[in-house]
Formats: structure tokens, sequence, C-alpha cells
């Protein structure tokens, strides 16, 4: 990140900080609510999203990782379920088969796409998921070809922005036990992040990995935060937390759509 303000260095730590929240309290949505705020900061996707790759990286696998050694510790002695584990690894091979090719699709795109150009399918993208928090009608499958569709269409989102959680998720959480699925999720991200984050690395991609020095703390506070968050929202009013959220992200993302129509007009 260049040429950037000391505001805009703590607009971005507050909002990985967020990204970090997000993602360990919600278990997804760590790129999908923090991109459209970042943009806004500064509009260059292709800076952002190696970072936000890293940061789910490092704290899906931290957490999965801590989580089976805490589950063998309780575990243990309990044989009655010690078979279960905490990733339904039959569905995952399934959902990432048919993710990994549009997932590839897609980083390309990332490449070649114009940043205004990818800009603006994000923030359509977050406008359309941010309808489905603010009306409670959350995105769901269940048809076996409109699963296929899903994950398909939510592996190439994924492959251009990061940000295909909510359609995959629309899937996966229709066939996954509820206490396999975040673990399920974490091991899926992990796989297509790293697969990302190779491509990055071929096409020469600048991973901005000095960045990381202030930007890690910044996640990982948030991380912290939203650990002890969990278990609040799996007990509290899910409802007004989501409406509230698709209320944010639908005025930040017509906001960002506004910024790229009146920066194109003064540019044409």
């Amino acid at each position: 990140m260049l040429d950037l303000t000391l505001t805009q260095y703590i607009l971005i730590g507050l909002v990985f900080m967020w990204s970090g929240f997000v993602r360990s309290g919600l278990g997804f949505g760590g790129a999908v609510l923090a991109l459209p705020f970042l943009l806004l900061i500064d509009d260059r996707p292709l800076v952002y999203l190696p970072l936000i790759a890293v940061h789910l990286l490092v704290f899906s696998a931290a957490t999965v990782i801590i989580r089976h050694f805490k589950k063998n510790k309780i575990m243990m002695g309990n044989t009655a379920n010690a078979s279960e584990g905490n990733i339904d690894w039959n569905y995952l091979k399934f959902a990432f088969s048919i993710i990994i090719i549009p997932k590839l699709i897609g980083v390309f795109g990332l490449i070649t796409l114009p940043s205004t150009v990818m800009s603006l399918i994000i923030f359509v993208i977050v406008c359309c998921y941010s309808l489905s928090y603010l009306f409670n009608k959350p995105l769901a499958s269940h048809n076996r070809w409109l699963d296929i569709l899903f994950l398909m269409l939510g592996g190439y989102i994924s492959g251009t922005s990061l940000i295909g959680a909510p359609l995959i998720i629309a899937v996966i959480a229709n066939h996954v036990n509820k206490y396999q699925l975040r673990d399920t999720l974490f091991v899926l991200w992990f796989a297509l992040v790293s697969i990302k984050m190779s491509m990055f690395i071929y096409l020469g991609v600048d991973l901005h990995l000095i960045q990381h020095l202030w930007l890690l703390p910044c996640t990982l506070v948030g991380h912290c935060i939203g650990l002890h968050f969990h278990q609040r929202l799996l007990e509290g009013n899910q409802v007004v937390f989501y409406r509230v959220l698709g209320s944010v992200l639908l005025v930040i993302s017509l906001i960002g759509i506004y910024q790229l129509s009146v920066s194109n007009a003064l540019g044409a």
C-alpha cells in the first residue's frame, strides 16, 4: 500500500480487525464483509485480496488445529463420540470437486479485469448479500442441480474476489452436521485460498508481505473477540444482528457504486 495517509492506515487497520472478528464470530465473511469498507478507503482490490488471503490461511488453520486438540482433550476417555470428528471429509471432497474449476477461471478473471470493473462486481454482489440479510431471506438450496450451480458460482466469485462464501454455505449448511460445519468450511477456505495464493505468486502479484507486521496483530485482536462472540451469537437473536449487518453493507455498497459511477463520469 503506497501513498496513503495516516488516517487511511488507521481505517484499514480497523477494517482488518473487523474482518478477523467476523471470520471467527460467524465462521465466514471475513472478506465479503470487509472488502466494501476497504474499497471505500482505497479502490485497489489487488492490494487487499492477497492480504486477506494470508490472514484467512493463518487464522482458519489455527482455529481448526486448536479446536481439534481441544476436542481430543475433552473426548479423552469418551470413546462413544471419538469417531465423529470436526470435519465432514466426504462432503468436503464432493464440494471441492465441483468448485475447483470455476475457482481457477475466477482467479484468471481477477488478473485480467480492470480494478474499477472488479470493484463494481464486488459492490453489486455484496448488495445482493446485504438484501438477503436485511429481509431475513438467506440464500438456500434444496435441489441437487441447484446445489451444483451455487457451488460453481460461489467458486467463481471466490476466485475473482474471495467473497463467494455465502453461496457455498447455502449448499454446505444443508448437508453437513452443524457441529462439523464451521471446521469443514475453514478447511475448504484454506484449500481454496491456497490455490489463489499460488496463482498470485505465479503471476507475480505483489503480496505486500511487509504490511502483515501491523495488519496481522489487528486481525488477531478481532479474531479473539469474535471467538468469544461466536457462542453468544448462537444463543442470541441472530435475525436482529443480520438485519443491522445487512443495512450497513447495503449503504456502504451503494456509496461505493455511486463513487465509482462519479469517478468514471469525471474520467470520461
